[in-house]
């Protein structure tokens, strides 16, 4: 299945290094995201509120049945290839992406994240928040929508750049720059990690 997902907006987006703190970024942030740390070994965030065990051991097999299985960003005008990751490490906290400077130079760049699923999901959603330097920046929101049991479907989104006046440099957003990426069926957490940014 391919999904263009949400509609294409204009970004102020940390990939693309905006000045002022209203901004957004989108496509970096689907990374894989199955665990988060709880008591010092691996988990699931809390659902929030009453579920009955049937739906909790529904949710837990969906966790188990998800996972990303690559990733690539391009420039949109051209389609040529700038960053992609294969074998995305499901299991880590926290990983590191390394993407080329000259990304920043992009008017616009699409993401392609490409995820399989063993069970069925009603709607798939993905959100992203930023945070550069331990501040809290911004909130994104993405739906894919239904999700057939056994399949591996193509999720892509198509991100316009900020004015060139308005980037921040790729020095100061290099290794300083962390997307907390959370997959959701409805109000249910599927996935959740973290993604450092590098700019090479």
């Amino acid at each position: 299945k391919l999904s263009h997902g949400s509609p294409s907006f204009r970004s102020r987006a940390l990939l693309f290094a905006p000045v002022r703190p209203s901004f957004a970024v989108s496509f970096l942030g689907g990374f894989a995201m199955l665990a988060y740390e709880e008591g010092g070994g691996l988990g699931y965030p809390p659902l929030g509120g009453p579920v009955m065990d049937e739906e909790l051991a529904r949710l837990e097999i969906i966790r188990q049945g998800f996972r990303i299985n690559w990733m690539n960003m391009r420039d949109a005008s051209t389609g040529q290839i700038l960053w992609e990751h294969h074998d995305w490490d499901c299991n880590s906290l926290e990983v590191e992406a390394q993407v080329p400077k000259e990304i920043l130079r992009c008017r616009q760049v699409s993401r392609e994240i490409n995820f399989s699923s063993q069970e069925k999901m009603s709607s798939l959603r993905l959100v992203q928040t930023i945070m550069f330097n331990g501040q809290h920046l911004e909130e994104w929101n993405f739906a894919f929508g239904f999700v057939i049991p056994n399949s591996t479907n193509t999720w892509q989104q198509t991100i316009e750049a900020a004015e060139e006046e308005e980037m921040i440099p790729a020095e100061l957003l290099s290794g300083n720059t962390v997307i907390d990426t959370t997959f959701y069926d409805g109000d249910a957490i599927i996935a959740s990690q973290k993604v450092r940014l590098w700019y090479v």
